[in-house]
């Protein structure tokens, strides 16, 4: 097991929770704008159906078709804010998990340039083993031709 093997671990494990909260925020985001949908067609439809039959009643009409109107215009009022009230919460939950996935990718960033540190220091830590043991071949060698030359001068 490599001295990196850990970090490669840590980093497959962030690596899976980042994707799970990418997929969570991916999915949230679309109910999100379904709800923003459905509530903008509400309130389209309201507009719509007021336009559409609130002109009728300003001239005289059945009480029970007024009423008819009123009632549904309240259930439809109501249903509007409800659908707002849960586009908001959507938007809400999205937004968390945005948040929740920032900070997985900043975890898997983190990490990732740990490794990469790790790595630099292991070759610069290599290349000066192989530094030291190409400077200790010369010296031998240095040593052993002054020696040579030693003895040939001795003869």
């Amino acid at each position: 097991m490599t001295a990196l093997q850990p970090l490669h671990t840590l980093l497959e494990q962030i690596g899976i929770e980042r994707d799970a909260a990418l997929a969570t925020h991916q999915r949230l985001l679309l109910a999100q704008r379904g709800a923003q949908q459905q509530a903008e067609q509400l309130t389209a439809y309201r507009r719509e159906y007021a336009q559409r039959f609130g002109g009728q009643f300003q001239r005289a009409g059945a009480v029970e078709l007024m009423q008819c109107y009123q009632g549904f215009m309240a259930r439809l009022d109501e249903a509007v804010v409800q659908q707002q009230h849960i586009a908001t919460q959507a938007t809400s939950r999205t937004d968390a998990a945005r948040a929740e996935l920032v900070q997985a990718e900043q975890r898997v960033a983190a990490v990732t340039k740990l490794i990469e540190r790790r790595n630099a220091e292991a070759m610069q830590a290599q290349s000066r083993r192989e530094q030291k043991e190409t400077d200790e071949l010369a010296a031998r060698a240095a040593w052993m031709r002054g020696a040579a030359s030693a003895a040939f001068g001795a003869c």
